[in-house]
């Protein structure tokens, strides 16, 4: 008669828990890759940001220049003046809302000021480094090699104003 093995262990001795160290291995592999792809993304949402910063700044810059083009050279003393502009007959929107910071996602931008009042520009609070160094627009030539977002200033263009020289911002 055949003698009867017991079930389920016949193999056990051999097997030496190379399925457990394929499995922790698999696990080490998903976590590097979810690691590398959670990077990359971080990455790129900073540079979309970026993007956003430049597109909101310039917004800031064209309605200051706006504005003080069509009231004779003066300044805003606040940046909801941009928004709703009372000094006309007729009131005036330079901007269609007050736009958060995209590096900070606050309205706390930096303002640039005068020392007899009015602001000539605005300038991101984020004191992070920008990974954007080269390759501005024209309008942005000065943001090269900004060793941070609060560098990047967006100020008003104008013949007529005398504006103090612009440093790089205090980082």
């Amino acid at each position: 008669m055949a003698r009867l093995m017991p079930r389920g262990r016949q193999h056990i001795g051999r097997q030496g828990g190379f399925t457990y160290f394929g499995v922790i291995i698999s696990v080490a592999l998903i976590g590097m890759t979810l690691a590398l792809v959670g990077t990359v993304a971080r990455t790129e949402s900073r540079r979309e940001r970026e993007a956003q910063l430049l597109w909101v700044g310039g917004q800031y810059r064209a309605a200051l220049t706006q504005f003080s083009q069509q009231n004779g050279g003066q300044l805003p003393q606040a940046l909801h003046e941009l928004v709703l502009d009372e000094h006309a007959e007729v009131p005036r929107h330079f901007l269609r809302k007050l736009y958060p910071d995209p590096m900070t996602g606050a309205v706390d931008w930096q303002l640039l000021t005068l020392p007899g009042g009015g602001i000539y520009g605005v300038a991101s609070s984020s004191t992070l480094s920008p990974l954007k160094l080269k390759g501005f627009k024209s309008a942005d030539r000065a943001f090269e090699d900004a060793t941070c977002y609060k560098a990047w200033q967006f100020v008003v263009v104008s013949r007529r104003l005398a504006l103090p020289i612009t440093t790089s911002g205090a980082c």
